[in-house]
């Protein structure tokens, strides 16, 4: 189970690096949007990978740790609302150049455009 989780987050991040380092705006996006994928699976497992585990309230010998569910809750509510921000923040510089290329041409400035 721990290999086929760490094969997976290894995956997630290899993938979203890759579209990260892409020179237009929507792979960029998808990229950030694999690595925070990455990263949730990587703070859910370090609450140890338990299965049918009651919650740590009760009286079990084994139980799961509900603080790395909270920090991945509360990690795809931050990473929903960047993602929107960076879509529309993409979609604007778009429809202002109506070209989607992240960096901008060598040599060229504000005054020449």
């Amino acid at each position: 189970m721990e290999i086929l989780v760490a094969s997976a987050i290894g995956i997630l991040t290899a993938g979203g690096l890759y579209m990260v380092m892409r020179q237009r705006t929507f792979p960029v996006i998808l990229g950030v949007s694999l690595l925070t994928y990455a990263v949730n699976v990587f703070l859910f497992a370090s609450g140890r990978l338990t299965i049918g585990a009651p919650p740590i309230l009760t009286d079990a010998t084994t139980y799961t740790d509900p603080l790395p569910q909270a920090l991945v809750l509360t990690a795809i509510v931050i990473s929903f609302g960047m993602t929107a921000v960076v879509v529309m923040i993409a979609l604007g510089a778009y429809l202002g150049t109506d070209d989607d290329h992240v960096d901008d041409a060598p040599g060229r400035g504000e005054d020449e455009v």
